[in-house]
């Protein structure tokens, strides 16, 4: 079959369009026929091997795994003994590793049926970054319905899918994007838009019960100004000088006052997906996909995204190759 591989650290280039063996699943497996994956910033972090910090967990010299691709959506081809949610022909999405090829195993707990009015393509784009909105919004950020919330970097694959499900939860949602993705921000259902190109929510006088920096670009200290006397501040992604302020002086400035403060990274949790999958089902998050791009055109797809500019997610189509 046919998968791409990194074998060495490095930029798009290192990425190789190569023939594997198929894998065979473990007793606890499944072997999923790959219809559609997505990417996500974890992907180009691991293929370049950043932060360093994180070296020991993934290989300090070279990828301890060779595979990339987390967000898998496709047909069930085999399962192992133990597996009993699941049987070949059966249509599901969810996370795995090394979803950027013809076949990928993936684990029961980490993959649900795919809602059958919602494509391969869709479906693919939302694991990890919905469940991080998801989380963000409801685990951290304690959510409620008529809260104020704020949503920076709303146009992103994270972004996207925070301005919906905050909208789901019946929160007032205002989204920060720049000029070209004001449209599609009410078209997500944000109650009001802020183009920063244009304007500073910083500067408005507007306070929020919640604000979630999907791809933060700010202090914590004007994020920490724009929120009510109990607000909360969740940052999901950003910069490294974004995170380690949230990391180091969330809790600090979290112990100034009720404003709570701090950093979420996302776990993978089966309800998150069945969850999602019902919101799909019924149309309350609809995926914003940018581009598609076929599995040999890979390292270009990754390259695009790291420009920062996509709108939504990036998705890898695989068909026989």
């Amino acid at each position: 079959m046919k998968a791409v591989l990194y074998r060495r650290y490095g930029p798009p280039d290192v990425l190789e369009f190569v023939d594997v063996d198929k894998p065979i699943p473990g007793n606890d497996e499944i072997l999923i026929k790959v219809h559609a994956a997505s990417i996500n910033a974890l992907d180009w972090r691991l293929m370049r091997g950043t932060p360093r910090i994180a070296r020991p967990m993934f290989g300090l010299r070279r990828p301890k795994t060779p595979r990339l691709g987390r967000d898998v959506a496709g047909v069930v081809e085999a399962v192992g003994h133990n597996i009993t949610q699941f049987k070949p022909g059966d249509a599901v999405f969810g996370v795995c590793v090394g979803a950027f090829a013809e076949y990928a195993i993936a684990k029961e707990n980490r993959l649900v049926p795919k809602p059958s009015n919602v494509s391969f393509e869709k479906v693919a784009a939302v694991p990890i970054a919905a469940i991080t909105a998801l989380q963000g919004l409801r685990n951290k950020g304690h959510i409620r319905p008529g809260q104020k919330v704020l949503v920076d970097g709303a146009s992103g694959g994270v972004g996207t899918f925070t301005v919906q499900i905050a909208k789901s939860f019946g929160a007032e949602v205002t989204a920060v994007c720049s000029t070209g993705n004001v449209d599609q921000m009410r078209l997500l259902g944000a109650d009001h838009v802020i183009d920063y190109k244009k304007d500073d929510f910083i500067q408005h006088g507007q306070h929020y019960d919640l604000i979630v920096a999907a791809n933060a670009h700010r202090s914590i200290f004007d994020y920490r100004g724009a929120l009510t006397p109990n607000g909360i501040y969740v940052l999901l992604g950003g910069g490294g000088i974004e995170i380690l302020q949230a990391m180091l002086l969330g809790p600090w400035l979290s112990k100034l006052g009720n404003k709570k403060m701090g950093f979420m990274g996302a776990r993978i949790k089966k309800e998150d997906l069945l969850y999602l999958s019902g919101l799909l089902a019924r149309g309350k998050i609809k995926p914003v996909i940018d581009r598609c791009y076929a599995l040999n055109q890979t390292a270009e797809a990754i390259r695009y995204l790291e420009e920062g500019h996509a709108k939504g997610k990036v998705v890898i189509t695989v068909d026989a190759v």
